[in-house]
C-alpha cells in the first residue's frame, strides 16, 4: 500500500507542476522518500526513469498546444525550456519529428498519457491493475454511447522493443500514424495502455467499423525503418460497442477484453 500511495501522489504532483521548473528532489520531498528509492519505484512500475516520465509527458501536452495553434517559442516557454534548440531536442526524442514539423502535419497527440494505478489488496510495489487517465474522453463517450470502438495491440510489439527502446518508440508511432490515417476530424484516437490504442468511431454502422479495421490492418507485415534495419509490424484489431450504462473502469477491461479475443 505504501508504494501505491507514493506512486500515485508523485504522479499528480508531477501533473500539477508540468508548467513549472520541478526536480526530482522536490517530487521527492514532496513524498517524503528518498530520490534513489522513488527513483526505484518509477523504474519497476513504468519502466521509466523520473526525468524520462517527465519529459515525456511534457511534449505530450507539447504537442495538444501545438495543434491548437499555440507558436513553438511559446510552447517551448510554458514547458520550461528557455532554449528553442533544448526543446526542439527534447520534442524529437518523444515524437522523431521537430516541433514546427509536427504542427504542420500530425493531429493525434496523446502519445504518452498520465499513467494511474487502481490499488488492490496485497499488490503493493506490483500494482498490477496499471492503466491510463481516460478522463480527458469521458465527454466524448457519453456523447457516443452505442458507437463502435476499434481497439488495436501491437502484434510482435515484445520483439521490436527487444531490439531497442528506439524500436519500441518507433513502432508506437507507427501504430499511431496507421490509425489515425483512416479516422475523421469526429473520431477520437486515444492510448489505452502501453502497446494498445482505441479509435473511438462515433459509428453505429458494423460494416463500416469493419471497414476502417481493415484499411489498418492492410498495412499488416509492412517494416518500420530502425536505423537502416527495416522491421515488420503488424497489429490485432477488436471491436467493442460503448455501452449504454457507462462505467469507465468496466469499459477500459471491455476495450481489452476485445483485443484479447482478437487474438484468437
Amino acid at each position: 500500500m505504501k508504494n501505491f500511495l507514493i506512486l500515485t501522489e508523485s504522479l499528480n504532483f508531477i501533473e500539477e507542476n508540468l508548467c513549472k521548473p520541478i526536480t526530482r528532489d522536490d517530487i521527492a520531498n514532496h513524498c517524503y522518500v528518498s530520490l534513489s528509492s522513488l527513483e526505484k519505484l518509477f523504474r519497476y512500475a513504468l519502466d521509466l526513469s523520473i526525468k524520462d516520465y517527465i519529459s515525456r509527458r511534457r511534449m505530450t501536452q507539447a504537442a495538444k498546444d501545438l495543434v491548437v495553434d499555440m507558436s513553438v517559442t511559446d510552447v517551448a516557454m510554458k514547458y520550461q525550456y528557455n532554449s528553442m534548440e533544448v526543446f526542439s531536442r527534447a520534442f524529437k526524442r518523444v515524437w522523431y519529428i521537430n516541433p514546427s514539423e509536427f504542427k504542420e502535419a500530425r493531429r493525434f497527440t496523446g502519445l504518452f498519457p498520465k499513467r494511474k494505478f487502481e490499488y488492490k489488496k496485497g499488490d503493493d510495489l506490483d500494482m498490477a491493475r496499471k492503466r491510463v487517465d481516460m478522463s480527458e474522453a469521458y465527454d466524448f463517450f457519453r456523447e457516443t454511447k452505442g458507437s463502435y470502438v476499434l481497439c488495436f495491440d501491437g502484434r510482435n510489439l515484445s520483439e521490436i522493443n527487444a531490439i531497442s527502446r528506439k524500436a519500441g518508440d518507433m513502432a508506437i508511432l507507427e501504430m499511431v500514424h496507421r490509425i489515425d490515417h483512416v479516422s475523421t476530424d469526429q473520431m477520437l484516437v486515444m492510448r489505452i495502455g502501453g502497446d494498445e490504442f482505441a479509435l473511438i468511431t462515433g459509428l453505429y454502422d458494423e460494416k463500416e467499423v469493419r471497414k476502417l479495421a481493415d484499411k489498418v490492418l492492410e498495412n499488416n507485415g509492412k517494416p518500420i525503418l530502425v536505423d537502416g534495419k527495416e522491421v515488420p509490424l503488424s497489429l490485432w484489431c477488436g471491436m467493442i460497442r460503448i455501452p449504454e450504462s457507462l462505467r469507465y473502469s468496466d469499459f477500459f477491461v471491455q476495450m481489452h477484453d476485445a483485443i484479447k479475443l482478437s487474438k484468437g
